[in-house]
């Protein structure tokens, strides 16, 4: 005879604790990129990853290596796309590539073959710099993706990726901003940025009930190794 399920308190079902049907998802912060941002806008809008962040990304690989995952979603700029595939590979998974889950289009407007230098005077970048600080909203930038957009777009691609299969948990290997996005909406905050997610760092979102619940944010101690400590933020 099977004993009858404990009832769940109040609080446990609140935090998704104990109930049915509810998924892991773990955010993943792409890899360090090797990008030069005072050159021509066309190169960072998707660099490859730098030396060490090809390290990175065989860390974090690692570290989930013995973590049961049901599937690997990316963006498909490849700086996401080979962090996932230094996950996936261990999962012997197919990373399945969301468009949509891409970094905010910064500058967005401007053509390839020119430098944010070119089209804004260095004071006024740094000005833009100290907003985005202080106001913690993308819209500070000119040339750009709106706040509206990119968070619709954000919030719609993460969520496509949880619907897209019943799992017990999934990773998504993203970006600093999609991650601040999601992270944001389902603490109820008009900010666009909220913390530095930390490359190849991992954020853990409960997926159930028709709610969601952060579980933690920015673990990176995959990164702390015997020959010294690899975290990077920028």
């Amino acid at each position: 005879m099977t004993e009858p399920k404990r009832r769940l308190s109040p609080l446990e079902r609140l935090y998704l604790l104990g109930v049915e049907g509810v998924t892991e998802v773990l955010l993943v912060r792409h890899a360090e990129q090797a990008s030069d941002i005072s050159g021509p806008v066309g190169d960072f809008r998707d660099p490859p990853l730098s030396e060490r962040g090809r390290e990175q990304a065989r860390l974090v690989g690692e570290a989930l290596s013995s973590t049961h995952l049901d599937a690997v979603f990316s963006s498909g700029l490849q700086r996401a796309l080979k962090t996932a595939e230094a996950i996936a590979g261990h999962h012997r998974l197919d990373v399945q590539v969301i468009e949509d889950l891409r970094e905010h289009e910064t500058f967005r407007d401007l053509p390839d073959d020119q430098t944010a230098l070119q089209a804004l005077p260095r004071e006024l970048l740094r000005g833009l710099q100290a907003r985005l600080l202080a106001e913690r909203s993308v819209d500070v930038y000119p040339y750009s993706e709106s706040s509206y957009d990119f968070r619709k777009r954000a919030l719609n691609a993460v969520e496509q990726a949880i619907a897209s299969q019943r799992a017990e948990r999934i990773a998504i290997v993203c970006h600093s901003g999609v991650i601040n996005i999601y992270v944001s909406h389902i603490m109820k905050s008009s900010y666009d940025l909220i913390f530095g997610a930390d490359h190849t760092s991992i954020s853990v979102i409960a997926a159930g009930d028709g709610r969601r619940v952060v579980r933690s944010l920015n673990d990176a101690k995959h990164l702390q190794t015997p020959d010294g400590d690899l975290r990077t933020t920028v």
